[in-house]
């Protein structure tokens, strides 16, 4: 329950313990002992803290931590079910929370800009994106003529690195991906200039270098117009790089806040140091010890993954896209190679490639002694038994219909492994491996948590026993400490199970802590590989220097 909290100290006024910093005329957003409950459940307690103008502030936490129902807060955008039982919010220095509907919609979207998490939701599906940013252009002081509006949406398209601002304008949202997606969202809020930007995750899906374009962008955005950004972020490297100030948030209670620099370097409470260890950045040696250990032991080690000189291209219109080009690596058993390159660098490709997902054409791919062109589909049939896939998003790759102990079960169903009893078995097994319970399986995906879920995607790619795991960004939608979780069990089932792992990310932070070997992919070739340590440390190619240089710089 929410707490009034008047102590006074010599210092001034102090909320949840933490110094309260008086407002003054410069301050935009001023939140003060809210508290936000969904029916009896109180998710957000006594919360409080001031966001000046040109300034940005991050709230950081774990999902269920309560930032997003802030967000929401500020924007009036919450549930029906959700109540603010107490407190008061001031933008501009008006009391929000005492306002109407109709007197605070006019501020949303042209005072108060919203970049929201989930692209795929958050615009018309019948609707041209070009038609949708005219709406937003509208909203601009002078707003001009419908050429002039035209020409400002595909300028802001441009700043937010979309390559060609025509094409984007003139598609549906089903035509692009979701980093472009993402980046139409971010080009519409900041197109009418708002005061105060809100930032839920914005750039979780994103490159390395393309994140760092839109952040600067954020930042040019706060020194030239003096907008306020709220950001919402699991990722704590971000938001220590290029927040002014953190607040840190747990079970919706402030845990600890102040100047990101200090907060991230010396934090004083144990959830934040936590947080602050889980940080790949942070710990890039958190499984060096171990790695190196496994692979002194398994240097005799056969290739289980040989690429040669693998092609495909793609006919795309009138033209042809050569997506995969000339490539070749080769990935040692019981190790991790990892892929990277931005969007469009064709480690995707790559992928369904060796899952024969996709035909290439020219090269050839042997998974252990056995190589894989021209196989028929009994033979594909054969070999994926060996050769299993964990998707990038574990809120859309199981089938929400389903009970855990069917999702998991279905692949020994499909391949008649043992009787029915031995199945049910595999699958206690199995979780059991993965760290869940058997009392959870007869809940369906929407009753898990986003960790349980890539947990039982794990357990359903493992219940067959593979030899190789394709690992798709298996932890780009999940909080720092989840993701932590999941690589130490990605890292102790390789460990006790042999397993080779390829791993496609566009995290390099996480891959220099995960990885053994790395490609590097530009265009669909690869222009840099080798050993993690090497190529991180002595980059030999300029591409790779970029992306390198893209990471976020933590504050010393």
């Amino acid at each position: 329950m929410a707490t009034e909290n008047k102590l006074k100290t010599g210092e001034g006024p102090t909320v949840n313990g933490f110094a309260a910093h008086p407002q003054t005329a410069n301050t935009l957003l001023s939140v003060d002992g809210l508290t936000v409950a969904y029916g009896d459940q109180v998710v957000v307690d006594d919360v409080s803290f001031d966001l000046a103008r040109g300034h940005s502030l991050a709230l950081i936490g774990e999902s269920g931590s309560g930032k997003t129902t802030i967000a929401r807060t500020v924007l009036r955008l919450l549930p029906p079910q959700a109540r603010v039982r107490a407190g008061r919010i001031k933008f501009n220095r008006q009391d929000v929370t005492a306002m109407g509907e109709r007197q605070f919609r006019p501020q949303r979207g042209r005072e108060l800009g919203f970049v929201p998490q989930d692209p795929g939701n958050a615009l018309n599906a019948v609707r041209t994106i070009g038609s949708q940013a005219l709406e937003a252009a509208a909203l601009l002081p002078a707003a001009g003529s419908a050429a002039a509006r035209r020409q400002r949406v595909l300028e802001t398209f441009a700043q937010v690195g979309l390559a060609d601002p025509e094409r984007v304008y003139r598609s549906f949202p089903h035509q692009l991906s979701g980093g472009m997606l993402q980046r139409v969202l971010i080009g519409l809020a900041v197109l009418p200039r708002p005061a105060l930007i809100v930032a839920d995750e914005p750039t979780s899906g994103l490159d390395v270098t393309i994140q760092k374009r839109i952040l600067d962008l954020f930042n040019e955005l706060k020194a030239e117009l003096g907008i306020g950004v709220l950001f919402i972020t699991h990722d704590l490297a971000v938001a220590a790089e290029r927040a002014d100030s953190l607040v840190v948030l747990k079970d919706g209670v402030i845990q600890e806040r102040g100047p990101a620099a200090r907060v991230f370097a010396a934090p004083t409470s144990a959830y934040a140091r936590e947080l602050q260890a889980d940080v790949p950045a942070v710990n890039p040696d958190r499984y060096r010890l171990g790695r190196d250990n496994q692979n002194e032991a398994d240097s005799g080690a056969a290739n289980q993954i040989d690429v040669r000189s693998l092609s495909k291209t793609f006919t795309v219109g009138a033209g042809i896209v050569r997506a995969v080009d000339d490539i070749s690596f080769t990935v040692r058993r019981g190790s991790t190679h990892a892929l990277v390159g931005e969007s469009g660098s064709g480690k995707t490709t790559a992928a369904r490639l060796l899952l024969g997902l996709e035909r290439p054409d020219a090269g050839e791919i042997v998974i252990g002694d056995q190589s894989v062109r021209a196989r028929s589909r009994g033979q594909w049939r054969a070999l994926r038994r060996h050769l299993q896939l964990v998707y990038q998003n574990p809120f859309t790759s199981l089938d929400p219909t389903w009970r855990l102990e069917r999702i998991v079960r279905e692949p020994l169903d499909r391949y008649r492994v043992g009787t029915k009893a031995e199945r049910a078995d595999r699958v206690r097994e199995v979780l059991a491996a993965v760290g869940l319970p058997d009392s959870l399986l007869r809940r369906r995906p929407a009753h898990l948590s986003g960790g349980q879920r890539q947990r039982v995607a794990i357990a359903r790619a493992l219940v067959l026993r593979p030899d190789v795991v394709v690992l798709d960004e298996p932890t780009s939608a999940l909080d720092v400490t989840v993701q932590a979780g999941i690589i130490d069990l990605l890292f102790r089932l390789q460990r006790e199970l042999g397993l080779t792992y390829l791993f496609v990310s566009h995290d390099l932070s996480l891959v220099r802590q995960l990885a053994d070997t790395v490609s590097v992919l530009q265009a669909g070739r690869v222009v840099e590989s080798g050993p993690v340590r090497e190529i991180f440390t002595r980059p030999q190619h300029p591409y790779t220097e970029a992306l390198l240089d893209a990471i976020p710089a933590l504050p010393r």
